[in-house]
C-alpha cells in the first residue's frame, strides 16, 4: 500500500483552509500526511494555521514562502520536497473533500497514470455559510448536496454521481484539458522525473496543464477521477489574470514540443 501525501495550497484564507483541513481530518482512510503549501500568507493567517494544526492526529506539516505574487507552482514543489509520500494528491485550500476522498484516490492509483478529478462550485452566499460554520459540509450526505443544487447553492450536481472505477477511466490517456491542480494525483517518482511544476509560471493560469502535458510526453497517462473524487470548491473573488496570456504561451510551447498530448480540444 503506497504512502500518501496530500498537498494543500493556501494564501491568506486560513478560515477556508480550516474547513478543508477538517474534511481531511475526517477521512475514513487515515493513513496519509498533509503538507500545507502557503504561498506567502500574512502573519495573522500563518499563526491561525499553525495553531489549528498543532496536535492533530494526522501529521500535518507547514511550508511557507515569501509573498512575491502568485507562485503556486513553486510552493507546491517545496511542499513535495518536504513530503514523504510515494503518492501525491494536490488540492487547494478552498476545496472541501468528502469522507472517502483519500480512500477513493488510493483505489484509483495505478502505475504510469495520473488521476484528474473535478469540482463543484459553491455560490458566494453558501460559501460564507460553510466558512462561518453554519454548515459542516463534509458531514452532509449526497442527498443534502442534491438539495443544495436544487436551491442553486451549487453550480452542478453531475460530478457528485459515482460511476465504477473500471476501464472506461483509461479511454483518453493523452487528454490534458480540464486537469486542475485543485484535484490531481500523481506518483512522486513521476512528478520528480519531469521536475515538478515549472516555476517560471507566475500569476494565475495553466501551470497545472503544462505539468500534465510534460507527464504525458514522458509516458505518464491520464486516468479519469470524474464521478469518483469530486471536491467542493468554496467561492472566491476572481484571480488576477494579468499573466494568463504569457502563461498560455508557455503551455502552447510545451504542447508543441512533444506532440504526444491530445490537441483536439480547446483548453477549458
Amino acid at each position: 500500500m503506497a504512502s500518501i501525501s496530500v498537498i494543500v495550497t493556501t494564501y491568506n484564507r486560513s478560515d477556508a483552509l480550516r474547513c478543508v483541513l477538517k474534511s481531511l481530518y475526517a477521512q475514513g482512510d487515515r493513513d496519509f500526511e498533509i503538507i500545507i503549501a502557503d504561498d506567502g500568507s500574512e502573519l495573522v493567517h500563518q499563526r491561525s494555521i499553525r495553531e489549528f494544526i498543532a496536535g492533530q492526529e494526522i501529521v500535518t506539516h507547514y511550508v511557507w514562502q515569501e509573498d512575491q505574487g502568485f507562485r503556486a507552482g513553486a510552493v507546491r514543489n517545496q511542499a513535495v520536497a518536504a513530503s514523504a509520500g510515494e503518492y501525491l494528491i494536490f488540492v487547494d485550500g478552498d476545496c472541501i473533500v468528502l469522507p472517502d476522498f483519500v480512500a477513493t484516490h488510493r483505489r484509483l492509483a495505478a502505475p504510469g497514470r495520473f488521476v484528474a478529478g473535478n469540482r463543484v462550485l459553491l455560490t458566494p452566499a453558501f460559501s460564507q455559510q460553510v466558512v462561518g460554520g453554519e454548515v459542516v459540509l463534509h458531514r452532509r450526505g449526497r442527498g443534502f448536496l442534491a438539495y443544495c443544487w436544487l436551491r442553486r447553492r451549487l453550480n452542478r450536481l453531475l460530478p457528485l454521481l459515482r460511476l465504477p472505477l473500471g476501464g472506461w477511466r483509461l479511454r483518453r490517456p493523452t487528454r490534458w484539458q480540464q486537469v486542475m491542480s485543485c484535484n490531481l494525483a500523481i506518483w512522486r517518482e513521476d512528478f520528480v522525473a519531469v521536475r515538478g511544476f515549472d516555476e517560471a509560471f507566475t500569476g494565475w493560469g495553466h501551470e497545472d496543464s503544462e505539468l500534465v502535458v510534460r507527464l504525458i510526453q514522458a509516458g505518464v497517462y491520464r486516468k479519469e477521477g470524474r464521478f469518483a473524487v469530486p471536491v467542493l470548491h468554496l467561492w472566491h473573488p476572481p484571480q488576477d489574470r494579468s499573466q494568463q496570456s504569457e502563461n498560455w504561451q508557455r503551455l502552447t510551447l510545451a504542447v508543441g514540443r512533444g506532440g504526444a498530448a491530445d490537441q483536439g480540444d480547446k483548453v477549458e
